[in-house]
């Protein structure tokens, strides 16, 4: 019976006996580490039973559980906090069972089946350090359910349509003058962004030149008088910048020549014309292309992938669903909305007066298609939480259309990622772009490990593959330890130190593990678990760790956050070291004490390396 399981019971016995307490709902914490013990438990909501002071409270349920618990050696109370100290022959117990079982996670997912949507990039340009945070967030979380025992479906929804696709192709066509990833030895996905840039390049040209026009100047001074102005005045923001930037949109859709021509193109696309078709095809193929190396290296990949051009009419059928059921109504001028005022949002458009859709019009007709393909009891999308409310309407959306998986849907929201120098600007092109920042990170793995003097002995190509370890590895962790929910600054050269809580020294504790067996092998010393006199702290602090690992692979699932098993296998790790540090391992003389520490040594090193698999991470046999 697993501890907190007999726990809960002999406090419940312990409440009846002592106070007649019946069915009260217990709960235990880990003891906080400025004091001793294992388990908490606190006694606050027990006192009017009891009628006495908190201490004398947790006094008596603590004389109760060590008469009546084997495994409770001792307590001690700080306040109504009862701290429950457990013996080292539980503990024992304990490390035995890791040793021979290995890491075992609660199947708590079994007949369960998830759908995790993530990466779901625009085909306009290349992946950028945004998009990597998305899918090694995506790829974890999966790999996390996964081994919580559901059925996972990794799913990509890639945006290959819509107006930002069709700048990237007239740019191309009015000054590409033929360029392919071939003949300019550019990848391809980088080669389709060079283009989106130069499209705003262009347009910004444009509007700059139209904003000091006598057109331009005579909207200023209309808009100087607008109320819109007078908010902008009070805040103290020069109206000329301000029109500037809240006018941009209307110039493109109402002025602008290239932007009229980007729309003509959006027009064709959506009408068939077979030579806009092909040109879209071949930048998209270059786009794919470009894709599949980055998530290759990335070690990403996904069971199905849905594209925008495929999905975008589906939501049309469930506008007519949804208006036969009155969960839409459509107003005089042909377009349609659904009332989420009652829900403390706002009415939402579904359909144009035109009869286009919209965005939620696709994610409507998208999640349908969805349930349609896997029967899933969860949908997660894994998208940037500037999107929030995009998916609290989707899901009140679906839930008004009476669809039996509007409870399933999850958004996994997560921060954006800044840099020391600003926020990054796709159009721009001042993106951290994702094929340089892993460049970046493998070249300063290098760096540092060369500087560390950790090569010697490693042929070129075991160097090549170590540096690609550490580098990934470094990456995907600096980014998976911070709490998904989190905005987060990305630092590449803290994010390669082999010290403090980063990949590398992770990775290096696994080595320094894997070294230990192997010289425990080549001199004959057994790593077979036997028992030793007595336990040690830092012994008993690394058994705690890898007992509560599972707990921690549990947690993340249950909390759409991968930074609990981060940060399980990083606390791990420093109680390695520290075990390292105060005791003599393979040379210990005492044979027992010698195959224990063994054994808990390459326990604790496979419970790492479980650890780095669930985040996409790998360990390098040496360095």
């Amino acid at each position: 019976m697993n501890i907190l399981t007999a726990l809960t019971a002999k406090v419940n016995e312990a409440l009846v006996a002592l106070y007649d307490v019946q069915d009260a709902e217990i709960s235990f914490e880990k003891t906080n580490a400025n004091f001793a013990g294992d388990y908490t438990f606190v006694v606050f909501p027990f006192l009017r039973a009891s009628r006495k002071r908190p201490e004398d409270t947790a006094s008596e349920i603590g004389e109760y559980l060590k008469k009546e618990v084997a495994e409770v050696e001792g307590y001690n109370v700080v306040k109504g906090f009862l701290n429950l100290e457990l013996s080292d022959a539980y503990w024992l117990t304990v490390a035995e069972n890791l040793s021979s079982k290995g890491v075992r996670i609660p199947n708590i997912g079994k007949g369960q089946k998830v759908v995790v949507e993530y990466a779901s990039p625009n085909t306009n340009k290349p992946l950028h350090l945004g998009h990597v945070r998305n899918v090694v967030l995506g790829h974890s979380y999966s790999e996390i359910m996964l081994a919580n025992g559901y059925d996972v479906v990794k799913n990509n929804l890639v945006n290959d349509r819509g107006i930002h696709i069709c700048k990237s192709m007239l740019a191309w066509q009015r000054w590409g003058n033929e360029e392919t990833p071939d003949s300019s030895g550019i990848k391809g996905d980088h080669l389709v962004g060079k283009y989106y840039v130069e499209f705003e390049k262009k347009f910004q040209a444009e509007y700059a030149e139209w904003l000091s026009s006598s057109e331009g100047l005579a909207q200023l001074e209309v808009f100087k008088a607008s109320n819109e102005a007078k908010k902008h005045i009070k805040e103290g923001t020069d109206l000329a910048k301000a029109f500037k930037s809240d006018y941009k949109n209307t110039y493109f859709n109402n002025h602008s020549l290239i932007g009229a021509a980007v729309k003509i193109i959006l027009q064709k696309w959506e009408e068939g014309d077979e030579e806009v078709i092909a040109l879209w095809k071949k930048m998209n193929g270059w786009v794919y292309d470009g894709f599949d190396v980055t998530y290759d290296r990335l070690g990403i990949a996904f069971d199905k992938i849905y594209y925008e051009s495929d999905t975008y009419l589906l939501g049309k059928a469930m506008v007519q669903e949804g208006l036969a059921t009155d969960a839409f109504y459509q107003k005089a001028d042909g377009s349609v909305w659904v009332d989420l005022t009652a829900d403390g949002l706002d009415e939402k458009i579904v359909q144009r007066a035109d009869g286009t859709s919209v965005y939620i019009t696709q994610d409507i007709g998208t999640a349908d298609l969805k349930y349609s393909d896997f029967k899933m009891d969860k949908f997660i999308y894994v998208v940037g939480n500037e999107q929030d409310y995009h998916f609290k309407v989707l899901q009140l959306i679906l839930k008004k259309l009476n669809k039996p998986y509007a409870d399933g849907l999850y958004h996994l929201s997560y921060g954006m990622v800044d840099l020391p120098e600003g926020k990054m600007k796709s159009r721009e092109g001042t993106v951290v772009d994702a094929d340089e920042l892993m460049d970046e990170v493998v070249a300063t793995a290098k760096k540092q490990t060369e500087e560390l003097g950790k090569t010697e002995g490693m042929s070129a190509e075991q160097l090549a593959d170590l540096y690609e370890t550490l580098g990934m590895g470094a990456l995907k962790y600096y980014l998976l330890k911070v709490d998904a929910k989190k905005r987060m600054l990305y630092d590449p050269k803290e994010s390669i130190d082999f010290q403090g809580n980063t990949a590398p020294f992770i990775q290096y504790t696994c080595t320094r593990i894997n070294s230990i067996l192997r010289a425990a092998d080549e001199t004959g010393k057994s790593i077979a678990f036997t028992l030793p006199a007595e336990l040690a702290p830092e012994e008993k602090d690394l058994i705690v760790l890898m007992n509560s690992y599972p707990e921690a692979v549990h947690a993340a699932g249950t909390n759409y956050n991968p930074s609990e098993v981060a940060n399980a296998v990083y606390d791990l790790a420093k109680a390695f070291n520290k075990f390292y540090h105060e005791h003599i391992i393979l040379g210990a003389e005492d044979e027992n004490v010698r195959g224990f520490r063994l054994a808990l040594s390459k326990t604790a090193g496979e419970t790492i390396k479980h650890g780095f698999n669930l985040l996409g991470i790998g360990v390098p046999d040496r360095m």
